[in-house]
């Protein structure tokens, strides 16, 4: 018996309309849908391609929301395990993830063991959501010979990234909004920033002014451009 293959699939920021014909394919003949699951119950990632995956075999796969290296090794380990005993019956799977794989996604860690273990693998790319936000802003995010820094807000210190001559993207910047707010007002950037929570979610926010957003949850990116446009 053939091995199936394991595609990660990027479906996204939020808007199901976003999620590219190969993507549509790819859910579409798969046999096994896989999906990170952080204990939460939300499921976002599924929720956008709910259309496409109706009928199918779940596979829920562990994305804790802690920073234990060990803990999240474990879990992804056994991902990868879930996984490769669906390969080895002959079936593919499409692990969905989040904007596109290929940036901060957690599918990377699954796809990196199996692919180790001899199997096959491909990445499926998708609309990151700095992209989306920038249309939702209306603008771009680099012109002519400007360039662009991705920093994920959420995870370290991001103070030495503000001192670069480059265009700036925080993502999953809600859980430091704050202290991301504070570090930008001291660098006198806070007046060239612009926030986007949830875009294309349900309960999307656009403030052409980062200074006027009070709060926001954990899909915000906020955009900073050097030249104040």
């Amino acid at each position: 018996m053939a091995r199936g293959i394991l595609y990660g699939v990027g479906v996204g920021p939020g808007d199901p309309e976003l999620l590219t014909l190969k993507a549509k394919r790819i859910i579409t003949e798969a046999d096994v849908i896989a999906v990170p699951d952080k204990g939460s119950g939300e499921r976002t990632a599924l929720k956008i391609a709910s259309s496409l995956v109706e009928g199918k075999p779940l596979l829920l796969c562990a994305a804790p929301m802690v920073r234990d290296q060990a803990q999240l090794e474990a879990a992804y380990r056994r991902n990868a395990e879930q996984v490769i005993a669906y390969l080895e019956q002959g079936k593919t799977v499409a692990f969905l993830t989040l904007g596109d794989p290929s940036i901060y996604s957690t599918y990377l860690y699954t796809h990196r063991l199996v692919a180790e273990a001899g199997y096959e693998t491909q990445i499926i790319p998708g609309v990151p959501s700095f992209c989306a936000v920038a249309a939702a802003l209306g603008g771009g995010l680099c012109e002519g010979s400007d360039r662009l820094l991705i920093v994920p807000a959420s995870h370290r210190d991001m103070e030495d990234c503000l001192s670069v001559d480059a265009n700036l993207v925080f993502m999953k910047a809600g859980r430091e909004i704050g202290k991301l707010r504070e570090a930008l007002a001291e660098h006198r950037l806070l007046g060239r920033a612009s926030l986007v929570e949830n875009c294309g979610m349900e309960g999307e926010r656009v403030f052409p002014q980062f200074a006027d957003a009070e709060d926001s949850g954990y899909f915000s990116v906020v955009v900073v451009k050097r030249d104040g446009k």
